[in-house]
């Protein structure tokens, strides 16, 4: 099974350039996307659907912002929008697919914003996605989350990481939180298998960041330790382009 994360910035933008073609081709079994920026209703039918798959959405009530999409081939035992908690349900943020042996997240997570006034808003956002995780595996239950954790985890997981100390996307206190899931029975799979590779996932649209590798490893697969023992790869696709970000696949067992 490969589960394929994707930051599109836009999905409407990212189709225009036919970005998402590579698709048709690597076939992921689930296809998540974050910051899709658009409503379905904006969609024609050729833009909303994909053959072979079946779609779900979860659009933010601020136009042109946020949103989260997935593109699925096994079929789910349900799909959940948001995490059901209106204060954090209004951005589109969460699709939660509930499969036979694991719970699979597709996340936005926020970003701290200008001057890190949005910090606060980000690590509550961390805090109540784990509290619901806690109580999946209290329940003896596998998860997945994906998507955009906004948060570079270590120096190895940003190029450039004095300079950034002190802006949101590498504040101490936001990579604490990724501590706490990790103390929380969740794998940083790629990390695991991979801990002394450095590869990035985001780069800045400035200063030509993207040609010179200075970037960001933004996306992330968190998996329930119990069920690493199912992951056989995690692969970052630095030559996708069309976004600012780049795909990310999982490969099950």
């Amino acid at each position: 099974m490969k589960i394929t994360t994707w930051n599109v910035n836009g999905y409407r933008a990212v189709m225009n350039k036919k970005a998402l073609d590579w698709v048709d081709e690597f076939e992921p079994d689930v296809l998540c996307l974050q910051e899709i920026k658009v409503k379905t209703e904006q969609l024609s039918d050729e833009l909303r659907d994909r053959v072979g798959y079946t779609s779900a959405w979860n659009s933010a009530e601020r136009p042109g912002y946020s949103g989260t999409a997935v593109f699925y081939k096994p079929q789910p035992v349900s799909v959940q929008a948001g995490l059901g908690y209106e204060e954090f349900d209004n951005e589109g943020r969460v699709l939660r697919l509930q499969y036979s042996d694991f719970f699979l997240y597709n996340i936005y997570f926020p970003n701290g914003g200008e001057g890190n006034r949005r910090v606060p808003y980000k690590l509550a956002f961390y805090e109540k996605l784990l509290e619901i995780c806690r109580d999946h595996h209290k329940a003896g239950e596998n998860v997945i989350i994906t998507g955009d954790f906004n948060t570079a985890h270590n120096e190895i997981d940003i190029a450039r990481p004095k300079e950034n100390e002190k802006n949101t996307g590498f504040l101490r206190e936001e990579r604490d939180w990724i501590d706490k899931y990790l103390e929380k029975d969740f794998t940083d799979a790629y990390r695991e298998l991979y801990p002394d590779k450095v590869e990035y996932t985001w780069w800045s649209m400035r200063l030509n960041a993207r040609p010179r590798n200075v970037g960001w490893r933004l996306d992330y697969f968190l998996v329930s330790k119990p069920f690493m023992e199912r992951v056989k790869d995690v692969v970052v696709h630095g030559e996708i382009m069309g976004s600012d970000h780049c795909p990310v696949t999982l490969y099950l067992k």
